[in-house]
């Protein structure tokens, strides 16, 4: 089969005298085939291609390709240390036919290092486990301790099977624990006269800043001191929201606890303006109540204090269809009241037959 090999250039002219330069032949001898002319492209630049010609090697010139590619092989081979493998070329068998008929011979490639085998271990018999000699003498006591064996394993091997392994030791009893003392609340103490007119005192000196004809009146029960404030403008006394009257009352106890032993319970009210709250704040909190369960949405009651919120809890406590929430930070917060899920069956109409 004849080997062919391609060349490219700028026209197939420049293709033909590079496949002559390359081969080292004159251009009659040169047999090729054009596979493309080239194109210029678009001046010159865009889209430019070369020629390219396949030209049909001359026989010597294979040859010498052929031998070249086997001593690339051999030293390849020689190198990994593989017998060369020669290829016969035709030029080869006709000079082989014509001479003598004696074989080539072949040098060996150098023979590989090979490992030394490792030795084989010798396999160890198994240890021999010495019979427990049976003594006709009588038994030596229990504080009599054997000699020492060479290793722990072999002595724990070494015992009889027979022997009855000894009674475990009872566990120690543990001591019982110490039943630890929930904190016990402090002890209720009665409110003192120092601190009723102490509390009398502070509060009616803010009152007359606030306000004219005011009169403070103290009622008290075991440690829970109410200051009840009568005349004067009630309104200016107890301010938005109750926002004036929490105020004081926040100043007197501060003032009173300062000064007591034992933890007084403070609350200022003027003209029953506690109870009238107390009162509104339960009905506000079941008309929202009602109101989130016939919407299913949340209600929300904004700016309260922490009293207000207790009022709404406690208020809602036993009703099992709303749950209540305080959100938010600071002094005044808002409480959400949220409905309670219903049972996805719940409500759903039957489909007659």
């Amino acid at each position: 089969m004849k080997k062919t090999q391609e060349f490219s250039g700028k026209d197939v002219d420049t293709a033909v005298k590079t496949a002559c330069d390359s081969l080292s032949i004159s251009k009659k001898e040169l047999k090729y085939d054009v596979i493309s002319t080239g194109a210029s492209g678009i001046f010159g630049i865009v889209g430019r291609k070369d020629a390219v010609i396949k030209v049909v090697l001359p026989q010597n010139k294979a040859d010498s390709s052929e031998k070249e590619l086997e001593g690339i092989r051999s030293m390849v081979d020689e190198a990994f240390g593989q017998e060369t493998r020669v290829t016969p070329s035709p030029s080869r068998e006709q000079s082989s036919a014509a001479g003598s008929d004696s074989p080539v011979k072949r040098t060996p490639p150098p023979a590989r290092n090979k490992p030394a085998p490792l030795p084989k271990k010798q396999e160890e018999p198994p240890p021999v486990e010495p019979k427990p000699e049976r003594s006709t003498d009588h038994p030596a006591p229990a504080s009599e301790e054997p000699a020492a064996p060479a290793s722990a394993p072999a002595s724990q091997a070494t015992e009889p099977a027979s022997q009855a392994p000894e009674p475990a030791s009872p566990a120690p009893e543990l001591a019982p624990e110490k039943e630890t003392a929930s904190p016990e609340p402090p002890p209720v103490v009665d409110v003192t006269q120092e601190s009723i007119d102490l509390g009398v005192e502070t509060l009616q000196k803010m009152a007359n800043l606030i306000t004219d004809d005011a009169t403070v009146e103290a009622h008290t029960h075991r440690d829970h001191l109410t200051l009840k404030i009568t005349g004067g403008n009630a309104g200016i006394l107890i301010g938005r929201k109750g926002q004036t009257l929490d105020a004081m009352q926040f100043l007197t106890d501060k003032i009173i606890n300062r000064k007591s032993e034992a933890r007084v319970r403070v609350k200022v009210d003027v003209e029953g303006y506690i109870e009238t709250r107390k009162s509104n704040l339960r009905h506000l909190a079941i008309k929202m109540a009602e109101k989130a369960k016939k919407t299913g949405k949340p209600a929300t009651i904004n700016q309260m204090s922490a009293q207000d919120r207790r009022i709404v809890h406690l208020a809602l406590k036993d009703d099992n269809r709303v749950r209540t929430q305080s959100m938010g930070d600071g002094y005044y917060r808002r409480l959400v009241i949220f409905p309670k899920k219903k049972n996805s069956f719940a409500g759903k109409k039957r489909f007659k037959r």
